[in-house]
C-alpha cells in the first residue's frame, strides 16, 4: 500500500512524524506537507505562483503551499506511482462542527476523496496538545490511525471523507457516532492601531457550540457534545464521515 501523509501544521511538526512512523509497516508512507505552518486554508489552491516540492528526506517533501496544493502535486504527477490512500494530520487540536469548513487538516484529506478509498482526516483534541513538540506525544493517536486503516478501512458512499478527532488520554475506550456540530454567530473584529499609526483587525474567536433542535430528538450526540469524552467522531456532513473516538 501506497500511503500520501499531508498536514497542515508544517512538514517538520511532531504529529505528522508520529502518525508516518505508524503508518510504515503498513506500506511505503510519503510525507508531502507545507514547508511551515498552514492552519486555516481550508480547500484552498496556489493559483498565482509557481510550486516547489523540495525533497528534505527520504520520502518527504516539503511545499511552499497550501495543504491542499500539498496533495494535489502528490496525486498528479509529482510521483511515479499512485497512491492508495491520503491521510492527513496529526492535527494539533480538534477539527469540530462548523471549524472544519476552514481547516487545513480536513481540506488536504478531501483534496483525496476521489480516491477508492476514503481519505481520512486526524486531529488530536485535549487543553494542552497545542505545546506538544514530540513526536511521542501523538504515539498513542498515531496507534490507533494505523489499527483503523489495518483492520480496514470502513466503505463510505463516493467523495466522502473521514475527519477523526482523537483525545489526548492514555487509552482509548471506544468510539461514538456523532452528527456535525455548529456554531452561532463567530465574535466581533478585534480593532487596533499599531505602532505605525495604520489601523489593524484581529479575526474575532469562534462562537459557542449549539444544539441544533433539529437533531435532538435523535440517538446521537453533537461531536461538540461528545468531547473530550470521545477519542473520534464519525458524522456524515454532506462529503464527510465524521468518527468520534474516546
Amino acid at each position: 500500500m501506497n500511503i500520501l501523509i499531508a498536514n497542515d501544521d508544517g512538514v517538520f511538526a511532531p504529529g505528522i512524524q508520529a502518525l508516518a512512523q505508524a503508518l510504515k509497516p503498513l506500506g511505503r508512507v510519503v510525507i508531502v506537507a507545507p514547508e511551515s505552518e498552514r492552519s486555516g486554508f481550508s480547500s484552498a489552491l496556489t493559483l498565482d505562483r509557481p510550486l516547489r516540492p523540495i525533497p528534505v528526506a527520504e520520502d518527504v517533501w516539503a511545499v511552499n503551499g497550501t495543504p491542499a496544493d500539498c496533495v494535489y502535486l502528490a496525486m498528479n504527477g509529482l510521483f511515479d506511482f499512485e497512491f492508495d490512500l491520503v491521510v492527513s494530520g496529526i492535527n494539533s487540536g480538534a477539527n469540530l462542527g462548523d471549524d472544519v469548513l476552514y481547516s487545513g487538516t480536513v481540506g488536504a484529506a478531501f483534496e483525496g476523496r476521489l480516491m477508492e478509498q476514503a481519505a481520512i482526516a486526524v486531529s488530536l483534541a485535549g487543553s494542552n496538545v497545542r505545546s506538544y513538540q514530540r513526536p511521542e506525544d501523538y504515539a498513542v493517536a498515531a496507534k490507533w490511525v494505523h489499527d483503523f486503516i489495518a483492520q480496514g478501512i470502513p466503505t463510505l458512499p463516493e467523495r466522502h471523507i473521514f475527519n477523526i478527532n482523537i483525545p489526548d488520554v492514555a487509552q482509548i475506550q471506544g468510539t461514538q457516532i456523532t452528527y456535525q456540530g455548529r456554531r452561532i454567530q463567530s465574535k466581533p473584529i478585534t480593532s487596533q492601531v499599531d505602532p505605525r499609526g495604520r489601523q489593524v483587525y484581529w479575526i474575532g474567536l469562534a462562537g459557542e457550540a449549539v444544539t441544533d433542535p433539529k437533531k435532538s430528538d435523535l440517538n446521537v450526540q453533537s461531536d461538540f457534545l461528545q468531547l473530550p469524552m470521545v477519542m473520534s467522531v464519525l458524522h456524515q456532513f454532506k462529503w464527510m464521515q465524521r468518527i468520534t473516538v474516546f
